[in-house]
């Protein structure tokens, strides 16, 4: 296998883990549901229409959630960077794959990747102005939780006019733990 391969290999078995296997056996709903993803990505990976260029943004610890002693310490400036490949369907929605490290709230390198979706709109006459709703399926990995790969299951937002977007997501958590904004620009080219 090429590094291609390898790469579409790891991304189909790290968006796999956010749906069980047997989707792909049951019939109805889920089993529909699976195809069209499993079809999405494929797609995205074999015909991408635009390479990317991710550029992590802002991090923000909900204030409301957390001590202040904690927030004092913690990283919001998540520097890094990332790529990958996009698309956009014939309804005008968006596809990406990506793969993107920045540094984490303990300042500590955190790589994410997997497949985003989005949704999107173009409001105004000009047609260069878009936003988006949609999620990101894939497995990110820390420092502190030694690295081993977690699955991530995220809602996706954004604003973008041209090749340009800012999207972000939000990492639901409980006290003193998630409830983190986390934004990046991309750009395509």
């Amino acid at each position: 296998m090429n590094l291609n391969n390898n790469l579409l290999v790891l991304i189909l078995l790290i968006t796999s883990l956010a749906a069980p296997a047997s989707f792909a056996a049951e019939q109805g709903f889920f089993s529909k549901t699976w195809d069209t993803f499993s079809s999405n990505v494929s797609e995205t990976w074999s015909n991408p229409e635009h390479y990317d260029l991710y550029v992590p943004a802002v991090t923000w610890h909900a204030r409301f959630a957390y001590d202040k002693e904690k927030t004092d310490r913690y990283n919001e400036r998540p520097w890094g960077g990332g790529f990958g490949q996009s698309r956009w369907d014939d309804k005008g929605n968006w596809h990406g794959i990506y793969l993107m490290a920045f540094k984490d709230s303990y300042n500590k390198w955190e790589p994410i990747g997997g497949y985003g979706w989005e949704k999107t709109w173009r409001p105004l006459t000009n047609e260069n102005f878009h936003l988006g709703l949609g999620y990101t399926v894939g497995a990110t990995a820390r420092d502190n939780w030694k690295y081993i790969p977690i699955p991530v299951l995220l809602p996706l937002a954004s604003v973008g006019y041209g090749p340009a977007t800012f999207q972000m997501t939000w990492i639901p958590g409980t006290y003193n733990n998630g409830n983190v904004y986390f934004a990046w620009l991309r750009f395509q080219f």
